[in-house]
């Protein structure tokens, strides 16, 4: 029998060789294009491996490389709660998320998550029975900061204009805006003498508290009438008065509640320059025995504290006081401001004890 003879060509398939036996697809199904077949070595998915129809994720949102789910895990579904976005990397055990890296701030849980206006973190207002709508949050602090706005146009032209404060926790965050309700008559006519109305708004920009300090004279020659400042919360509602003691030379007040009892004393220091730093007032017991607190006039610097009045004070009282001598305290930092640092004409007006 004659040999095969070779005649000296090959038959053209895809690729360039036939497959290997066993390896063709079956009846009917087309070769791959060229270019699409898997790298050498690697080899199909077996039969009943592919994923079924409707199950691949859009285009774009296949996950790195590294982090496809472990075999037999599914992928999760879209809008499935703990995920980031369809396709995000499943959550741990009981659907939290996982933890924050070394260094980053925790994810914020609900209820927790400080509002923003304008920039500006505002502390979330907590849940307290038995207290007058707007004072919750003091309920959970023992401290406060009250930073006075700086008015451009009162600095370069000494055009006396409203206050405007902002009342903070010892974090930053924001609990009140304070702001002076006084006609331009009035302001630029009494200087820091005058008699003023704050209004303390909370984030929902409702007046929480109100502050109302009557026209007297502030001179420890005249002590019968001495200065006042009467606290409402909600406005129309007194819970407490701040009031001058007579004194010639450190400055005294009462803290009293709605029935005018003394609840707290404050005594300021025989100097109140602001010039040589941090201005203390003790808050003492009613007693005047034991010390609970201070209000702090801040050092803000030698330009701020020149050209400008606005100021920045501090408030520390005991965690369990009263809710509504907490915010009568807050009234007294500004009653303490008006007195004592507040500048007419840019011009400096703090004085030795009471005879300033």
């Amino acid at each position: 029998m004659s040999q095969p003879v070779d005649v000296g060509f090959s038959p053209q398939v895809p690729g360039g060789q036939y497959p290997p036996p066993g390896q063709y697809p079956p009846p009917g199904q087309q070769y791959p294009p060229p270019g699409q077949y898997p790298p050498p070595g690697q080899q199909y998915p077996q039969p009943g491996q592919y994923p079924q129809p409707g199950q691949y994720p859009p285009p774009g949102q296949y996950p790195p490389p590294g982090q496809y789910p472990p075999p037999g895990q599914q992928y999760p579904q879209p809008g499935q709660q703990g995920y980031g976005g369809p396709y995000g990397p499943p959550p741990n055990q009981y659907g939290q998320q996982p933890p924050a890296p070394y260094g980053q701030p925790p994810p914020a849980q609900y209820g927790q998550v400080p509002q923003q206006q304008g920039g500006q973190a505002w502390m979330p207002l907590p849940t307290v029975s038995n207290c007058p709508p707007g004072l919750e949050y003091l309920t959970q602090l023992d401290q406060l900061l009250v930073k006075q706005q700086v008015e451009l146009l009162e600095a370069f032209t000494g055009f006396e204009t409203s206050n405007k404060y902002k009342v903070k926790n010892s974090m930053g965050q924001q609990l009140y805006f304070a702001a002076e309700d006084t006609d331009c008559c009035t302001r630029n006519c009494c200087g820091p003498m005058r008699p003023f109305d704050i209004k303390i708004l909370d984030t929902s920009q409702n007046e929480v508290i109100h502050l109302n300090r009557p026209l007297r004279c502030s001179s420890c020659w005249f002590p019968c009438c001495l200065q006042t400042l009467e606290v409402t919360s909600p406005p129309g509602t007194v819970i407490g008065t701040v009031k001058q003691e007579w004194s010639l030379c450190a400055p005294k007040y009462t803290i009293r509640n709605a029935s005018d009892d003394v609840v707290l004393k404050i005594e300021g220091p025989f100097c109140t320059y602001s010039m040589c730093g941090d201005v203390e007032f003790q808050v003492l017991s009613a007693d005047g025995d034991v010390q609970v607190g201070k209000i702090s006039k801040q050092w803000s610097g030698l330009a701020k504290e020149a050209f400008t009045d606005s100021d920045n004070f501090g408030v520390t009282f005991p965690l369990d006081l009263d809710v509504k001598m907490k915010a009568t305290l807050l009234g007294a930092v500004f009653l303490i401001d008006f007195m004592f640092f507040e500048k007419q004409g840019n011009k400096e007006g703090d004085g030795i004890g009471m005879l300033g």
